[in-house]
């Protein structure tokens, strides 16, 4: 595999920038197989960039609320940063599961769309469009969403105000998406004023992650982290370390949806080893250049502008709960305004469940907060 593998050719998106719609398809989104979405949507494809800031093509779906919006100024704008989905190129794009009803996080689409949201749901890179997915590379992630909100702003009938309320939402890897999306919106899309964001169980720190699942059930995650090191960082050559046996389970996984690689990982951890040295010659999360580009992609180090909420359970299985409580206290000392919610009890998929409405509060009070400025400062 090439560096280029990710991108496109320069004359055809760089030209265009960040954001830019390139296609756009209706379609008809599902909450369950036979159970339509109340929104109307659009499978897009737009222009985002890589870790590196070469030109990329990201694929993802508009959803726009099919009852008028009945709120304060215009309608919001979300950019919805889906948990792991997989590693397969087709099945495991959110745009995909979409349509035929498949798409584990519909529950809360339908709560944001309920609340007259329209939502931009980007697939991430390597997830429909050309190339592999990095997974967890924030450098990567954060930039998708944001163009993503770009390229539903662009969309005609989506008819949504380009200076309409904005927000970000996002659990899980959709947590580390969120997040970099506002560490990186001041410079990297200031555009988007960004009404608040909230951020649940993000993958924050990719090497105390090895630390918390070496040796877990869930430890077939850090085969996930290895390929998205060598899809967003090819000239690493990360594979190199693994033995015969790892690069068997990591060409393996790369081909699943989270639910098959879930079963897969779980299933085999009963018969074979969870420690990741089983699988290596080396490390590959100790190699230098490696720990480099992992630090590169750590959450945290750069205030969001805007409001944010940060969200952690304490029966974490997956996702440490100190890394929740770190990011806030990091975020709180660059003098970033973050409120912290503590999951008491919650493992991860339950603290999916409890993450979502407050965090959809909190959206609602900072979108309201800004449609209301305008009106405030014309009658200062």
């Amino acid at each position: 595999m090439t560096a280029d593998t990710n991108r496109l050719d320069e004359a055809a998106v760089g030209a265009f920038g960040p954001g830019r719609l390139l296609a756009a398809e209706p379609m008809t989104a599902r909450m369950l197989p036979g159970l339509k979405l109340p929104a109307r949507a659009w499978r897009i494809s737009y222009t985002s960039t890589t870790v590196t800031g070469a030109p990329t093509q990201v694929t993802g779906t508009v959803l726009v609320p099919n009852t008028p919006w009945r709120g304060p100024g215009s309608r919001p704008l979300v950019g919805y940063a889906v948990g792991t989905q997989g590693l397969a190129s087709t099945v495991a794009a959110a745009s995909w599961q979409l349509r035929f009803g498949l798409e584990y996080e519909s529950v809360f689409l339908r709560a944001a769309l309920n609340r007259g949201w329209a939502l931009a749901v980007t697939d991430y890179p390597g997830l429909g469009s050309p190339g592999l997915h990095p997974y967890v590379m924030g450098r990567a992630l954060g930039p998708a969403v944001l163009d993503s909100m770009r390229a539903a702003r662009r969309l005609p009938g989506a008819d949504l105000d380009p200076d309409g309320p904005l927000g970000i939402y996002g659990y899980s890897e959709g947590g580390n998406a969120a997040g970099w999306a506002l560490q990186l919106q001041p410079t990297y899309a200031p555009d988007l004023e960004l009404a608040g964001g909230a951020v649940g169980s993000a993958p924050a720190d990719m090497l105390d992650m090895v630390k918390f699942l070496d040796g877990t059930p869930a430890a077939f995650l850090l085969f996930y982290g290895v390929l998205g090191i060598e899809a967003a960082y090819p000239e690493l050559n990360v594979l190199q370390h693994l033995n015969p046996q790892g690069r068997v389970l990591a060409a393996l996984f790369r081909r699943t949806h989270i639910a098959a690689a879930g079963l897969l990982g779980v299933g085999a951890g009963l018969l074979v080893p969870t420690r990741v040295s089983t699988y290596c010659h080396r490390l590959p999360f100790e190699v230098p250049e490696v720990k480099a580009r992992l630090l590169e992609n750590r959450l945290g180090g750069i205030a969001p502008a805007a409001p944010v909420l940060v969200a952690g359970g304490t029966a974490e299985q997956v996702i440490p709960y100190p890394q929740a409580v770190r990011l806030a206290e990091e975020w709180k000392a660059l003098g970033a305004d973050v409120t912290m919610r503590t999951l008491k009890g919650r493992e991860h998929i339950g603290g999916a469940m409890a993450f979502a409405g407050p965090a959809m509060r909190f959206l609602s009070e900072r979108l309201t907060e800004q449609a209301d400025a305008p009106a405030l400062q014309r009658g200062a």
